[in-house]
């Protein structure tokens, strides 16, 4: 999940109250705290909040919960009299585009900080590493309108963003320009999320009347539009694969009109992918959705007793707008920033936090069972104890991975037909359930490099394969000396314990493993788990320096089968 740097001096200026206020406050809003600095606080926030991706959004959410200013936060969108004709070659590399312009802003060191995380954070989120959406800022005193969005060769040549980072990145550049294609090749930016254009004939990008690059997408801005402190007039522009273009869009709108900016609106001209006639869109669209809830169900669901007024109380505080239609029924309205609000559940969700959930108390429940250990439940505590007793360090990881970390990195071939994909991930990072454990504990010694070794850790927990679930055991070991004998007695020990000493090591054919020191236990048959030495490519993929061993076994039935 996202974590945000909070300055206290930015903070107080656009809340208006002290920070120590803030401090007791926000963990009410359902974040968490992970540090307080002397200047700043880092704060985690859930994925579907990106309105909270940085301290305007913040301080807004925070005068609405503190009273200070509840209700819905009205943005005025003005005509800018700019316009952006979208070329139909774009619509086979990255269809969708939305635009605004921010006028009259005064920034400075920390809003352009502000903005750039930001920026960052929603790439992250909800433009899934900026595969679905991307935004580009820019300093519009430098452009010249109307714009055009349309595909070009790769040989297109402009002054990326941060070119001395190429030349840091490639010792053997030396020009200013670079051609799309060297860009994918030699700046860092290109090498990072050249992915996502892999196997176009044409990329994106972003002209302004008289030719010059505002932007790459979603790659890289030009240095040309390059955002100071001398910045007046900002325009956005928001890419992708998706209609999220426009939450993106309307979030920074927002934050930057919160510094003080007025928000105008940019006319889209484009053909119709259906009617083949030129269309025209304006955005951005800051208009609230409407919703009713019932009052009724919000009690059920909260389990407290609140009138209409009350619950009209709450959903102010959090930022929405509402009204009492009847004696039980609520028309709530839902900002233009806010991109989790899809069911009225959500709404009740709002009003329990606007209500506090530490004025909620808890009931013993009028049933009372008493409950035993499962069998399944048993046997992990005996392996548990097993690998505790052999010297290894127990670890708790995600379920949810990614197919970069499960097979990438670990040198696998991609086994469409074993995965079980996430309909909607929350980020790249997380986009299927793991079918296996060694990655994950590979990461972990990843993040832990600082510390003494030898490091040794296990994991007995739940993997994925065809949609059902197996629990197994997995286990990593690094050091200098880490070899096949040190994990092969490992195994004997486990089997043995396990009342498994018939089961029989083959020869492996696993690639995150070395050849000749890997093997795979068989038993009755079966294929039940693999151990040896991690391949070297492997060990460098997730950033480690030393040799290491590993085991994964299914040792334990699952208890769907």
């Amino acid at each position: 999940m996202p974590i945000i740097r909070l300055p206290y001096e930015d903070l107080e200026d656009l809340t208006g109250v002290s920070i120590e206020k803030i401090k007791e406050r926000l963990p009410l809003m359902c974040a968490d705290v992970e540090r307080i600095e002397a200047d700043y606080m880092d704060v985690e926030f859930f994925p579907n909040r990106p309105d909270l991706f940085s301290v305007e959004g913040v301080s807004r959410a925070m005068r609405q919960f503190l009273d200070i200013k509840p209700g819905l936060t009205s943005y005025k969108v003005e005509k800018s009299g700019i316009e952006m004709v979208v070329d139909s070659s774009v619509q086979e590399v990255r269809p969708y585009v939305v635009c605004g312009v921010v006028k009259n802003l005064r920034l400075d060191s920390r809003a352009i900080e502000s903005l750039m995380l930001l920026q960052d954070h929603l790439h992250r989120g909800i433009g899934r590493n900026r595969e679905k959406v991307s935004v580009g800022v820019h300093d519009l005193a430098k452009v010249k309108q109307p714009f055009r969005y349309l595909a070009v060769d790769p040989g297109f040549s402009f002054v990326p963003l941060d070119y001395e980072a190429a030349k840091r990145f490639d010792q053997t550049f030396s020009k200013f320009e670079m051609s799309m294609a060297e860009i994918l090749e030699r700046h860092p930016k290109g090498v990072a999320f050249r992915y996502i254009l892999k196997g176009k004939d044409k990329y994106p990008l972003i002209l302004d009347s008289k030719g010059d690059v505002l932007s790459f997408p979603p790659i890289i801005n030009a240095e040309l539009t390059r955002v100071t402190e001398s910045t007046k007039d900002i325009f956005i522009e928001a890419t992708g694969l998706n209609e999220n273009v426009s939450i993106a869009l309307n979030i920074i709108a927002c934050a930057l009109a919160d510094r003080g900016g007025k928000i105008q609106s940019v006319v889209l001209h484009s053909l119709s992918r259906t009617s083949g006639r030129i269309e025209e869109k304006e955005t951005p669209c800051l208009e609230p959705e409407t919703m009713e809830i019932s009052v009724k169900e919000v009690n059920s669901l909260i389990g407290i007793e609140l009138s209409a007024d009350e619950c009209k109380l709450c959903c102010e505080r959090m930022g929405l707008g509402a009204s009492i239609s009847g004696e039980e029924t609520l028309v709530v309205k839902i900002p233009a920033y806010r991109h989790d609000i899809l069911h009225p559940w959500d709404i009740n969700e709002d009003i329990a936090i606007g209500y506090g959930y530490e004025r909620i108390k808890p009931e013993i429940p009028e049933t009372l069972v008493i409950g035993e250990v499962h069998p399944v439940e048993e046997k992990k505590r005996t392996v548990r104890e097993i690998m505790t007793g052999l010297g290894y360090f127990e670890v708790l990881t995600f379920t949810l991975t990614s197919e970069r970390k499960q097979f990438e990195l670990m040198r696998q071939t991609f086994k469409k037909s074993l995965i079980v994909k996430v309909a909607s991930p929350i980020s790249t990072e997380y986009t299927m359930l793991r079918c296996s454990i060694l990655p994950n504990l590979l990461e972990i010694l990843s993040l832990n490099k600082h510390r003494n070794l030898p490091q040794r850790i296990f994991e007995v927990g739940p993997v994925v394969l065809k949609y059902k679930e197996k629990s197994r055991l997995a286990a990593v070991s690094t050091h200098a000396n880490a070899n096949f004998a040190e994990v092969k007695s490992v195994v004997d020990a486990v089997l043995k314990e396990l009342g498994l000493e018939d089961a029989e090591v083959v020869e492996s054919e696993d690639e995150a493993f070395l050849q000749g020191r890997r093997g795979s236990i068989i038993k009755n048959g079966k294929y039940m788990g693999i151990f040896g030495e991690i391949h070297p490519e492997v060990i460098l993929n997730f950033g480690l320096s030393y040799p290491v061993v590993g085991l994964e076994v299914d040792i334990i039935t699952s208890v769907r089968e």
